[in-house]
């Protein structure tokens, strides 16, 4: 907040009534109201904890009002026969109703009016009030003139400064839809102004241009016969999207989703044999040292037949092997570089970087792909996630990019088939895991913690199982030869990739792991998995870790293990989870249950927010935005204008990305 309409744009996040004096006699437990009486009595009461017990009536009723922190000298204060205004949560109490430290004022008469007006409550920092800031934006209001905001009709507000005061200052009976409906013409406006950032955006970068990567010496059709297999419809569709952005002069900014196991590393390497055709080099970017290394292993058996050399560069490699692949990206001998965030850390330099390819997007904030691109000179920007984004966030947060799609799987795949079981038959699970190993396949059992809480007895629910304690209890059942590992998010990173290196090789045959797999390496020979505590866990995350088993011809199972009582949202999701594989069906009710937040993954700096819409409750107003703006763009331009200034401050410096 830094300027008059930043005060302005700050709407309350909820309000207090306090246009109305409850009577004591109507007073309801874990209700928050304004209750005035008179003083019968004051004193200092002792049981656990000293506290002042003023009793108050109103001549039908009393109630108590406790104060654990008071100065002794204001005793003198609450004398009997004065007047007390209070406002606070009424709470059930032994001796019966009370308020405890409730806003209050002393009157010698009876007090007067109440407010007109709704009391608005607005979220705020360390060492603010909320009365303070009310304060200060009600003296923004009066200045609102100053600010420009937009005129866009919508609705029963006009305009977007009507809907704010509104918002701001409701009066006493203004009812929750009326709200509700100020409510929406801001986040309407807000979306708007989003959309035309992300436009204005997509629109400078055709502006800009780049090398052109046209076809050249099909070196992609000599892939398509080593690979064994025939591509997928949409994976074809989706190649021919992605080469015929490259043969431009234009940036490409194209978006790839498909779910898990659709085959999005295939276009990615046939985006990657396009570039090394001219003699140009591709950066692979993962989040994660085991899927850089899977990228790495992947395209090592594709690419280097062709004559296009393939390097790996990640933060735990010897200061030797480091050097040596610096030089070979330096000097261009690396046409395919793979790495994790290493990649565009200081030191790294590119001999001609063409094409950026960033896998799992929503794990890097703006900031880094930026850093990743400024390596070469404007290259090509391919983003991949195997996350499915439903159609709502990809029109609020991607309409600066293409969105190519693959909603199909490779033939031979079978649908993972997913049970539900509650946590007392967990013993059951431990049989059906040493059955499928002793039939030479091997399993995952994900764990939601490392080590048991210390804390859970207190909380009443029964404690979480962890993956330390699993592993040693798993191994103790399975003393048959079987072999367990265990990988979490505290182990080094050598031993993590070790134990994974293992697991590929079979030289495990169960893993005992955290969420810390959700991305991790392509094990077809894993076709069970079992869940502890799968409740606890939000759609997307379930669905991506599910996506870990049935890689391979074989059939699959998931078994969500779950402790009881569920709540109706965590019931919704195992159902939802039992019921289909469909990962757009799944992120589609993530986004209903949780909000954008599960969906995409944890929010990075420099990712873009919303003051007050919500992806989540407001989806019906994004495909209404993305109307007006294309409207907006193509007819007033001098509307468009102004709502860009009003929310996109902090977008700005990105424009060019």
């Amino acid at each position: 907040i830094g300027t008059v309409r930043d005060l302005i744009l700050h709407v309350p996040f909820r309000y207090q009534d306090r246009t109305r004096s409850v009577p004591l006699a109507e007073l309801t437990p874990g209700i928050e109201c304004v209750v005035t009486g008179r003083i019968e009595a004051a004193k200092v009461v002792y049981g656990r904890r000293r506290a002042l017990q003023v009793t108050l009536s109103d001549g039908a009723q009393r109630v108590n009002v406790r104060f654990f922190h008071f100065n002794p000298r204001r005793l003198g204060a609450f004398e009997s026969g004065r007047w007390m205004r209070c406002f606070g949560d009424v709470r059930r109490a032994p001796l019966g109703l009370e308020l405890i430290h409730p806003e209050y004022r002393l009157h010698d008469e009876e007090p007067g009016p109440l407010d007109e007006e709704l009391t608005p409550v607005y979220r705020v920092t360390q060492g603010l009030t909320s009365r303070r800031l009310g304060q200060w934006i009600a003296k923004a209001l009066d200045r609102a003139a100053e600010a420009e905001f937009s005129r866009l009709e919508d609705g029963p507000f006009p305009d977007l400064l009507t809907a704010i005061c509104f918002l701001h200052r409701p009066a006493a009976e203004a009812n929750g839809e009326r709200i509700e409906a100020a409510r929406s013409r801001v986040a309407l406006d807000e979306f708007v102004g989003h959309y035309l950032v992300l436009k204005n955006r997509q629109a400078l970068a055709k502006t800009h241009t780049t090398l052109p990567l046209p076809s050249r010496e099909q070196l992609g059709r000599e892939l398509l016969r080593q690979l064994g297999f025939r591509l997928t419809r949409a994976q074809a569709r989706v190649t021919a999207e992605v080469l015929n952005d490259l043969s431009t002069d234009r940036p490409m900014m194209r978006l790839l989703q498909g779910d898990v196991g659709s085959g999005k590393t295939v276009v990615a390497a046939f985006a990657a044999i396009r570039a090394a055709e001219h003699g140009y080099q591709t950066a692979l970017m993962a989040p994660t040292e085991i899927l850089a290394e899977q990228h790495f292993e992947t395209l090592s058996q594709w690419l280097p037949p062709l004559g296009i050399d393939v390097g790996l560069l990640t933060g735990r490699q010897s200061a030797a092997e480091r050097r040596a692949r610096l030089e070979a990206v330096s000097e261009g001998r690396d046409l395919v570089v793979v790495g994790t965030h290493a990649l565009f850390q200081a030191g790294v330099e590119f001999h001609g970087l063409a094409l950026a390819i960033i896998d799992e997007q929503h794990r890097f904030g703006v900031h880094q792909r930026m850093q990743l691109r400024d390596k070469g000179r404007l290259p090509h920007q391919l983003v991949m996630t195997a996350t499915p984004i439903p159609r709502t966030l990809t029109m609020a947060l991607y309409a600066d990019m293409d969105v190519s799609t693959i909603d199909e799987l490779p033939p031979g795949r079978t649908p993972v088939r997913t049970h539900l079981a509650m946590m007392s038959r967990r013993n059951e699970a431990i049989d059906r895991v040493a059955r499928a190993c002793a039939a030479g396949r091997q399993a995952y059992w994900v764990c939601t913690m490392i080590e048991e809480d210390e804390d859970a007895d207190s909380s009443g629910r029964p404690p979480l199982h962890a993956a330390v304690t699993t592993y040693e209890e798993l191994t103790a059942a399975m003393a048959n030869g079987l072999r367990l590992g265990l990988v979490h998010g505290r182990l080094p990173p050598a031993e993590k990739s070790a134990v994974m290196a293992d697991f590929l090789a079979h030289r495990i045959d169960v893993l005992v792991a955290t969420t810390v797999i959700e991305v991790g390496v392509d094990v077809p020979n894993a076709t069970l998995m079992v869940i502890d505590n799968a409740e606890r866990l939000g759609l997307a995350q379930l669905h991506q870790l599910r996506g870990r088993v049935g890689r391979g011809a074989g059939s699959s199972s998931c078994l969500l293990l779950y402790e009881t009582p569920v709540s109706e949202v965590a019931r919704q999701r195992l159902t939802v989870m039992r019921e289909t594989n469909d990962g757009f069906a799944i992120a589609e009710k993530d986004l209903e249950l949780r909000g954008p937040g599960d969906v995409l993954g944890t929010r990075q700096t420099g990712e873009e927010t919303f003051r007050l819409a919500d992806l989540s409750a407001d989806r019906a107003l994004v495909a209404k935005a993305v109307r007006l703006g294309d409207q907006l763009l193509a007819e007033d331009s001098a509307t468009a204008q102004v709502i860009v200034a009003t929310w996109a401050k902090g977008d700005i410096e990105y424009a060019s990305v």
